[in-house]
C-alpha cells in the first residue's frame, strides 16, 4: 500500500511537475536556440523509433536533420547539436530540482525503517540494555571526494537550491524567471579546476547543507532516543578527502592540504559567528552579553586570519558560562536554542570534517628507498635488505630526514608527513589523524607510513595517526589476513595501536575491486575480507573498524548502500559505519537537508538494526559454498573478458574512456602514471565505470553474474539458488543491486557496433552476457521485470533515461564521425567531451 501511495505521490508531485515547468524551456534565453525546445520531443520520438528498428545514431541523426530540421551543412548540424546538449543539461538541473523537492513528501511513504522506528522495536524487544551501549559509541562517517563527477559549481547549486523552494511553493513566474537565469549561467568550469577549487566546492556543500542538517539529526536523535543522559556527538561524523587525497593526483601538493585544512576552520568559523549572531538578538541580557561579543570578536577574527588561532575550549567555554548563568538567572529562556548551537559546536569542534591523507604505497616505496639511500643503508635498491632488517630498520631505527635533500614527490611527501603536526594543533586532532594507504598489498604498506612518521618527527608512542591500509585488489585481499596477523604481532605496532584506543582502521576497495575481480567475486571477497579481519583483531582484542571505498553505482560498490550494511553477516565487526560518497552522489544523494538526515537514519538504522537483528543474517555453510562456486564462475568469465585482445582497444576506441580526461570536471588524472600504452592496471576505477555507463552498457555491475546463474542451473541447482536469494539478505541485496545496473544498460544505443569488422564479436559477447544476467536474475527472484518492486526507482530511470537519449545519440553519432575521420574531428571530439555531464548528472550514480 505504502510503495502505491509513494507511486500516486511521484506521478503528481514529480512526473506532472517536470512536464509542466519543462514547457517554460520553450522560452528560454539562448541565442539561436529558440526552436530547439519543440524540437526535443520530435528528436526524443525519433531517437526511440530508430534504435528500436535498429539503426544507428547517424543513420537517426542525418534523417532528421534532412526531413525535420532541414539543416544541411555540417557546420550547422554540429552547432545544433551543441544547442541541443545544452537544453538537456538543462533539463537535467529541472528534473533534478523537481524530484529533490517532492523528497520529503516521497519518503513520507516509504517502507524503510526511521530511528523512530527503530526505537519503537527496541522498547518492544525490551531491548534497552542489550544496545544502550552499542549506541554510547556507535556512529557513521561519510567521507566526502573530490573525484571527477562532481561539477556542479556553486553557482549552479545556488540555482538549484532556489528551484526547489520556487517548486514547492509552485511560484510559476519566479521559476521561469530562475530557468531563464539557468539558461545563461554556464554549467561547465572553463578550466580545469584546481585541488583547492573542489574542496571548495565541496566546502560550498558543507555551509549551506551539512552544518545544518548534521545539527538536525543530533536533535531527532536525542528526541527519540529513551536516554536523557544521551551525548554521543560522533554518532555523525564527516570525513573529507579533497585536499588530502594525493593518490594520483600530482596537483595535490603539502601546501594544498595545509590551505585546505585553513579553509574548513575558517568555514566553520563563519558558520558558528553566524548562528552567535542570531542567538545574540535572543540573549540580549547584559552579563550574557559580555561573553558572546568577546566570542564574536574571536570568531570575526578567525574568519579572515588563518594565523588566528581559536581553540575548541575558547568556543566552548563562553557557552557553558552562558548556559549556567540562563538557567541561575534566566529562567531558562532560549536554553533549548543555546543547546542545539552547543551541540553543533561539540559535534564539528574546530576542523568541520577530517581530513583524510592517501597516498599509493609505490610512492611511499620510492621515498623510502630514496631516504635508505641517501642515509648509506642501501646503494640502489630495496630488494638489498632482507623483511626481518627493512622491518627493524622502519620500526626501530632513528632517523632525521630534512626535505631538502629530496625532490619532487619525495620532498612533497615528506613536507606533508612534517607539516600534519601544525595542522592538528590549528583544527585539533579530529581535524586530520588518518593516513590511509592504496594498493595495500603487504606488511610494508603500513611500515613504510610508520617509519615516515617516526623519521618525519613524529615519536613512536605519540604517532596521532590512525594508519589505514586499503585493501582494494584482488591479491590485497586474499593477503589482508596474514598481514595484519604480522603487524599485530610485532610489538612496535601493536604499541602503537593500543595508543590509537585499540582500535584499527581498515578500508576496502568496492571500486578497484570491481575492476579487478568483476562484481561478484569483488563484493563477496569484501564480505570474506571483513569477516577474517574482524576474527584477526579480535584474537588481539582490537576494535575493527572497516572503511569502505564505495563509489554511486553498484559496479562501484553503490546502489542501495543501506540494504547492504542491513544484510552484513554477524561475523563482520559492527562498531561503525565507513564509507565514501563520490562524485555526484554528494548532491543526489546527500545534496539537501531531508536526503542528508534521511539517509543517513537509513544508515544508522541498518548498523544498528544488525545489533537488534543480528542473528538472522547468519550465512549457513552450505550457502557459503555455493555463493564461492557462483563467484569463482562469474570470475572466470570476467577474467576472460578482461583479457580479451579487444577489451581495452574497445574501450579506448569505441567509449568515451579518452575524453573523461578532456572534460574540466576534475583535478585529478584519469589514470595513474605516465605509460604511453594504456593498461587496465592504471586506469581510474571512475573513468573505467563511467564510460561503460555512457555506451548505457554497465558491464562491471553484471558481467559473468548471467553465465554463473545459467551454469548453476544446467547443474540442476536452480531451486539451490533461488532459496539462496530468498533467505540469505547479502545475496538478495547483491543480486538486487545488479539488477539497479542491469536496468540502466540500452544496448539498442550501440547496435551498430555489432556490424563493426573489428569489434562486433566483442559486443556481441557483451551484448548475450547482458540477456543472460537478466533472464537469470529476474528467474532467481520470480520478478518478470527488472526492479520490479522498486517503482519509484524505476520510474525515475525511465523519465532521466528519455531526458537524456538525445543526447546520448549524438554522443555516439560524434564517436561515429571521429572513426570517420572527419574534418571537424576537432568539433565532434568538443562534442563528445561536453556530452559527458548531462548523462552523468541523469544518472546521478554512474561514476
Amino acid at each position: 500500500m505504502k510503495e502505491l501511495q509513494r507511486l500516486e505521490e511521484f506521478k503528481k508531485s514529480v512526473y506532472n511537475k517536470f512536464n509542466v515547468y519543462n514547457s517554460l524551456f520553450l522560452n528560454l534565453p539562448y541565442r539561436n536556440i529558440e526552436n530547439v525546445g519543440m524540437v526535443i520531443p520530435l528528436m526524443l520520438d525519433q531517437c526511440q523509433k530508430g534504435l528500436k528498428s535498429g539503426k544507428s545514431p547517424q543513420e537517426i541523426l542525418e534523417s532528421f536533420f534532412q526531413n525535420y530540421v532541414d539543416i544541411a551543412s555540417e557546420e550547422e548540424r554540429i552547432n545544433f547539436m551543441f544547442r541541443i546538449i545544452q537544453y538537456v543539461e538543462r533539463q537535467v538541473v529541472l528534473y533534478d530540482s523537481v524530484e529533490d523537492a517532492a523528497f520529503p513528501k516521497l519518503y513520507k511513504h516509504s517502507n524503510n525503517l526511521t530511528i523512530k522506528d527503530y526505537f519503537e522495536l527496541v522498547d518492544k524487544n525490551k531491548s534497552w540494555d542489550k544496545i544502550s551501549e552499542q549506541l554510547s559509541s556507535f556512529s557513521a562517517r561519510l567521507v566526502l571526494t573530490a573525484h571527477p563527477t562532481q561539477f556542479y559549481t556553486p553557482a549552479v547549486l545556488d540555482i538549484i537550491s532556489e528551484l526547489r523552494t520556487l517548486i514547492l511553493d509552485n511560484k510559476i513566474d519566479d521559476i521561469d524567471v530562475t530557468l531563464q537565469q539557468l539558461g545563461l549561467t554556464s554549467l561547465i568550469n572553463s578550466k580545469k579546476p584546481t585541488p583547492l577549487d573542489e574542496a571548495k566546492n565541496i566546502i560550498y556543500i558543507l555551509r549551506n547543507v551539512y552544518y545544518e542538517a548534521v545539527g538536525e539529526l543530533y536533535a531527532y536523535l536525542k528526541r527519540n532516543i529513551n536516554n536523557s543522559e544521551f551525548e554521543n556527538y560522533n554518532i555523525m561524523k564527516l570525513g573529507f578527502w579533497p585536499g588530502g587525497d594525493r593518490d594520483g593526483n600530482p596537483f595535490v601538493t603539502a601546501d594544498i592540504t595545509s590551505k585546505v585544512a585553513d579553509e574548513l576552520r575558517i568555514t566553520l568559523m563563519k558558520c558558528y559567528y553566524n548562528d552567535l549572531k542570531k542567538l545574540q538578538k535572543k540573549l540580549t541580557f547584559t552579563d550574557i552579553q559580555i561573553f558572546i561579543n568577546e566570542l564574536r570578536s574571536n570568531l570575526y577574527a578567525a574568519m579572515f586570519n588563518p594565523a588566528k588561532q581559536v581553540g575548541y575550549t575558547d568556543i566552548i567555554g563562553p557557552l557553558e558560562k552562558i548556559r549556567k548563568i540562563l538557567i541561575a538567572k534566566y529562567h531558562k529562556l532560549y536554553l533549548t536554542e543555546l543547546d542545539y548551537f552547543m551541540d553543533k559546536v561539540k559535534i564539528f569542534k574546530t576542523h568541520f570534517a577530517t581530513l583524510d591523507i592517501r597516498q599509493d604505497h609505490s610512492i611511499h616505496t620510492k621515498v623510502i628507498a630514496a631516504v635508505l639511500q641517501k642515509n648509506g643503508i642501501i646503494k640502489e635498491d630495496l630488494s638489498e635488505l632482507d623483511t626481518a632488517t627493512l622491518v627493524d630498520i622502519l620500526l626501530h631505527k632513528e632517523l632525521k630526514l630534512n626535505a631538502d635533500n629530496y625532490e619532487d614527490i619525495i620532498k612533497d611527501t615528506i613536507v606533508n608527513i612534517s607539516q600534519l603536526k601544525e595542522i592538528q594543533q590549528k583544527n585539533g586532532e579530529e581535524g586530520c589523524n588518518r593516513y590511509v594507504i592504496s594498493n595495500s598489498e603487504d606488511i610494508f604498506s603500513v611500515l613504510f607510513v610508520y617509519g615516515l612518521f617516526r623519521w618525519c618527527g613524529w615519536n613512536s608512542d605519540a604517532i596521532t595517526f590512525d594508519i589505514v591500509p586499503l585493501f582494494e585488489t584482488m591479491i590485497g585481499m586474499d593477503r589482508s589476513e596474514k598481514i595484519m596477523q604480522e603487524l599485530f604481532s610485532m610489538p612496535a605496532y601493536r604499541a602503537h595501536v593500543k595508543q590509537r584506543a585499540e582500535t584499527q582502521t581498515m578500508m576496502l576497495g568496492f571500486s578497484d575491486g570491481t575492476k579487478d575481480g568483476g562484481y561478484l567475486k569483488a563484493n563477496w571477497s569484501i564480505i570474506e575480507t571483513k569477516e577474517s579481519l574482524s576474527k584477526v583483531c579480535a584474537n588481539h582484542t582490537i576494535k575493527a573498524i572497516f572503511f569502505d571505498g564505495r563509489g554511486g553505482p553498484p559496479a562501484r560498490g553503490g546502489g542501495k548502500t543501506h540494504r547492504f550494511y542491513a544484510a552484513q553477516t554477524k561475523d563482520i565487526a559492527n562498531n561503525e559505519i565507513q564509507l565514501t560518497i563520490q562524485g555526484q552522489t554528494i548532491t543526489s544523494t546527500y545534496g539537501t537537508k531531508e536526503q542528508f538526515i534521511y539517509n543517513c537514519e537509513q544508515l544508522l538504522t541498518a548498523g544498528l538494526s544488525n545489533n537488534l537483528f543480528g542473528e538472522k543474517n547468519v550465512i549457513p555453510d552450505a550457502s557459503r559454498k555455493l555463493i564461492e562456486e557462483l563467484s569463482e564462475l562469474s570470475f572466470e568469465k570476467y577474467d576472460n573478458l578482461k583479457h580479451h585482445p579487444k577489451f581495452m582497444s574497445y574501450l579506448e576506441n569505441m567509449s568515451t574512456l579518452k575524453y573523461y580526461t578532456k572534460a574540466n570536471i576534475g583535478s585529478r588524472p584519469g589514470k595513474r602514471g605516465n605509460k604511453a600504452k594504456l593498461e587496465l592496471t592504471d586506469l581510474r576505477a571512475i573513468s573505467f565505470v563511467g564510460s561503460w555507463s555512457q555506451l548505457k552498457q554497465n558491464v562491471p555491475g553484471y558481467f559473468g553474474l548471467g553465465t554463473a546463474l545459467k551454469t548453476m542451473k544446467d547443474r540442476g541447482r536452480i531451486d539451490e539458488i533461488k532459496g539462496l536469494y530468498e533467505n540469505v539478505p547479502i545475496f538478495r541485496a547483491l543480486m538486487s543491486n545488479s539488477m539497479m545496473a542491469l536496468s540502466k544498460c540500452y544496448f539498442e544505443l550501440t547496435s551498430y557496433m555489432k556490424e563493426d569488422a573489428e569489434y562486433g564479436a566483442f559486443w556481441t559477447i557483451l551484448k548475450q552476457e547482458y540477456d543472460l544476467s537478466k533472464e537469470m536474475l529476474l528467474e532467481i527472484s520470480g520478478m518478470e521485470i527488472l526492479m520490479e518492486k522498486e517503482h519509484i526507482s524505476r520510474e525515475s530511470i525511465k523519465i532521466r533515461e528519455n531526458i537524456v537519449l538525445p543526447l546520448l545519440v549524438i554522443q555516439q553519432y560524434a564517436l561515429q564521425k571521429i572513426g570517420m575521420n572527419s574534418e571537424y574531428k576537432e568539433l565532434y571530439e568538443k562534442i563528445v567531451t561536453r556530452s559527458l555531464y548531462g548523462n552523468i548528472n541523469a544518472s546521478r550514480n554512474s561514476a
